[in-house]
């Protein structure tokens, strides 16, 4: 089979009517390397890359609240630098580059996504 790992998508596919900022960029604890009280940021085992998360809000009016927050596993060498906040706007818009999509059987045993961009964040320009 051709495919194999992480299935390449596009921003629209994932999110189709945008998403927006609503936390902070922050550093993804790899569970099996920290220890007694150590921090070890996570790898991507694919890459080898540093991951990072951000919460970010689905902009599809159609999504039940609990599932309008996702976060977002982004994979990058150093730290990236969300664009800066829109005057007027209560979150931040952004588009993800480079993203891959890997399915995975959630807690409550159903289908879920990891959606992770290899790219830093960009802004999304509004006129």
């Amino acid at each position: 089979m051709a495919l194999q790992g992480p299935i390449p998508v596009t921003f629209a596919m994932v999110f189709l009517h945008g998403c927006y900022i609503v936390g902070e960029v922050e550093p993804v604890r790899d569970s099996d390397a920290s220890s007694n009280g150590r921090f070890v940021q996570a790898r991507d085992k694919q890459t080898g890359e540093l991951v990072w998360q951000v919460a970010v809000m689905d902009g599809d009016r159609t999504l039940k609240p609990a599932q309008k927050t996702v976060a977002v596993k982004i994979l990058a060498p150093v730290q990236p630098v969300p664009p800066q906040p829109m005057p007027g706007l209560p979150f931040t818009p952004v588009a993800f580059d480079g993203i891959t999509i890997t399915p995975y059987v959630n807690a409550a045993g159903r289908l879920a996504y990891s959606p992770r961009p290899r790219m830093p964040a960009s802004p999304v320009q509004h006129s």
